[in-house]
């Protein structure tokens, strides 16, 4: 069961935080130096606007998570979200989070959080979540000498931003099940089902490298919280070339579809495309793949085909279609 904290739960919230931090060297938890709030942590969370809950199994709190307006962005931030060792692996994480998120993005743009750079499992968690890396690392005064990293999203609606090399590096698990879903599902990406997850994370891990040297764009696109899809826009063209770009790997979970994200990706992708300089894009699909109508009507213009270009999984060769498009400043 998932409720409302009170400060009668003190005694929970202290354990969950406290065991927590045991395990991991270095956390140092002083209850009376540095947390006191959790003594009233409904009232303190109340008192800035937010709210805390707590999930109880048999009687026993097995995790809490709340959430506060940060004062910035049109944001709230997740924050204390802790789960008993006991019951991680079983959803209840999953829970919580969608509780808090659900409250927030009623009142917010976007979400965002902050957690120790320690926190690995925390940071997989968020980041299929996802959340992904945004700003600079955090440098607390605290007796654990912390670190912590910022994730962000928006909360609500659909949304396509840019990913800067550490967004798009924290957002590698999720565009790996993109990646894999969209390939089972048929789609002509260069890969063919099944996709392994490593080849899919390296993939993904070498577009952050290009990212990080400047020579590709990457874009992703939120559903009501969930990244949903992805395009690229490959500026590593030849020297005589500097005006043209690529448009790449337009990518939708297939349980996203028909819902407007594949057209706001492209959107955004030429927009971005103009702003680094680019006045032709270039693109090659499938020929009769569902993106192919969706270029057409964006004005997209057909340059050629080219027979048996590449092979679907039955070893069918298929042809594909050129397409440009030249980009108004």
């Amino acid at each position: 069961m998932i409720r409302l904290g009170r400060d009668t739960d003190a005694a929970g919230f202290i354990r969950l935080v406290r065991d927590a931090w045991a395990e991991f060297p270095g956390c140092v938890f002083d209850l009376d130096a540095e947390l006191p709030e959790l003594r009233t942590l409904a009232t303190h969370f109340a008192a800035a606007g937010g709210a805390v809950w707590v999930a109880e199994t048999d009687g026993e709190m097995t995790g809490m998570v709340a959430t506060r307006p940060s004062g910035s962005d049109d944001a709230w931030e997740i924050c204390r979200m802790y789960v008993a060792a006991a019951a991680r692996g079983t959803g209840l994480a999953h829970r919580l989070l969608d509780t808090a998120e659900a409250y927030a993005a009623a009142r917010a743009q976007r979400l965002v959080l902050w957690t120790d750079t320690r926190f690995h499992a925390a940071h997989v968690f968020y980041e299929k979540r996802g959340y992904v890396r945004a700003g600079s690392i955090r440098i607390l005064d605290d007796l654990s000498n912390s670190l912590e990293f910022r994730y962000a999203k928006p909360a609500r609606g659909l949304v396509v931003e840019a990913l800067d090399a550490a967004a798009a590096a924290s957002a590698e698990r999720r565009l790996s099940e993109i990646l894999i879903a969209t390939v089972a599902d048929g789609a002509s990406v260069s890969f063919l089902p099944p996709l392994a997850v490593e080849t899919a994370r390296a993939f993904w891990r070498r577009i952050a490298g290009d990212v990080a040297a400047g020579t590709r764009l990457l874009l992703a696109a939120w559903l009501d919280g969930a990244l949903v899809g992805t395009v690229q826009v490959n500026c590593g063209t030849p020297q005589n070339q500097p005006h043209r770009a690529d448009l790449e790997k337009l990518l939708v979970d297939p349980a996203a579809r028909r819902r407007g994200v594949g057209r706001a990706l492209v959107a955004r992708a030429e927009q971005a495309a103009r702003g680094v300089g680019r006045r032709l894009l270039t693109l090659d699909t499938r020929a009769g793949e569902a993106a192919e109508p969706l270029y057409r009507a964006m004005g997209w213009q057909e340059a050629g085909r080219i027979p048996d270009y590449a092979l679907s999984a039955d070893g069918t060769p298929h042809e594909t279609v050129l397409f440009y498009k030249r980009l108004v400043a």
